[in-house]
């Protein structure tokens, strides 16, 4: 027997979760080619495109749309089923071969898109998750999240500061503290500062012309600092996919801007979009003050530490981005981190609820 020839699957995947993954999955081995529909009401505080991006990424065999759908359901109300089913035949034109869902009102739903329907798990014994759950406690239902929703979700915490100011030190120690709680936060990750590799790469390929050349040899060029950018943010992206609900970073594509003042001179524009490509919840600006400068063989700022101090924190207030200043020796230093990260995990996701359902 043929498998129909063209499926969908629709919801509001908000967000999507492991029952999700299993329908869509079980769709595209029942049929020749799957649509899956992504329903969103403007009331919903994680955006449609970022749903479709975290659907399509997971499941690249399938075509993924979105559509704005602001109607309440209704199960006992004709004219709201009927204008549930405009919307979505005018999403998917196309002929519907089968409908695939984990939900009671499939079949209803099947006989008036034309099509077959076909359920998966509708008891979710497979998956006992739902997106309700998920949205009231993302952390404690982190295992039923894949990687790309993982990285939507994860709350990124950056430390940043002045060279031999501990910023590798804190946001090491942070991912050990928050591991060390078992569950989700076992799989805390700590993102490294590539600009760090970057240079000892530089500095070794210039000893392999000149042997003997230091630290103080180097070069950098204006164009060397997008690169950084751009390379920082793809090390981000892939710890956040495999990672906890929080994720520490030793600094960022924000950071590499003022860096860029610091070598260079001046803002490149260039750096810009890779800073502000990904959304960070926390900066953790570690004071110079009480930190004494170690030459590793790759600094040679001590002079400048002040002033990296003060435009640190004068862009982190410029731009507006959530930030607390780390003083006093690591201890101290680490407890008023771990506090800051404490409030911001307690403040939540923000997540806001759905239209509301009427069964």
């Amino acid at each position: 027997m043929s498998l129909p020839e063209h499926g969908l699957v629709l919801g509001k995947f908000y967000p999507p979760h492991a029952g999700h993954h299993h329908l869509v999955r079980s769709a595209l081995a029942g049929c020749e080619r799957l649509t899956v529909l992504v329903s969103h009401a403007t009331v919903e505080s994680i955006p449609l495109a970022d749903r479709v991006a975290w659907l399509q990424e997971a499941h690249p065999e399938a075509r993924v749309i979105g559509t704005v759908d602001d109607v309440h359901m209704d199960l006992h109300d004709e004219a709201v089923w009927q204008a549930h089913v405009d919307i979505f035949q005018a999403a998917v034109p196309e002929r519907i071969d089968a409908l695939f869902t984990s939900e009671p009102y499939g079949p209803e739903l099947a006989r008036r898109l034309g099509a077959r329907h076909v359920e998966v798990d509708l008891d979710r014994t497979r998956f006992p998750v739902s997106g309700t759950k998920v949205r009231a406690d993302p952390a404690g239902n982190w295992h039923f999240l894949e990687g790309p929703v993982r990285a939507g979700l994860a709350m990124r915490v950056v430390a940043l500061g002045a060279e031999s100011s501990g910023t590798t030190t804190i946001a090491e120690a942070l991912a050990q503290v928050y591991a060390a709680r078992g569950g989700a936060w076992a799989q805390t990750r700590c993102v490294p500062e590539y600009g760090r590799t970057f240079s000892e790469e530089k500095l070794a390929a210039l000893r392999a012309v000149r042997p003997g050349a230091a630290w103080a040899d180097v070069r950098f060029d204006t164009a060397d600092f997008p690169r950084i950018a751009a390379r920082q943010n793809a090390l981000e992206e892939a710890a956040a996919r495999a990672g906890g609900p929080v994720l520490f970073c030793d600094t960022d594509a924000f950071a590499t801007a003022v860096w860029h003042e610091r070598y260079i001179g001046g803002r490149n524009p260039a750096v810009d979009p890779h800073a502000d490509a990904l959304r960070h919840h926390l900066y953790l600006l570690t004071d110079h003050e009480g930190v004494p400068f170690e030459d590793d063989g790759l600094r040679d700022g001590e002079h400048l530490r002040p002033w990296m101090t003060a435009r640190f924190q004068a862009e982190l207030e410029r731009t507006g981005r959530r930030y607390v200043k780390l003083q006093g020796p690591h201890e101290d230093r680490l407890d008023q981190a771990v506090r800051a990260v404490d409030a911001l995990v307690a403040g939540g996701w923000g997540i806001a609820d759905p239209l509301p359902e009427y069964r």
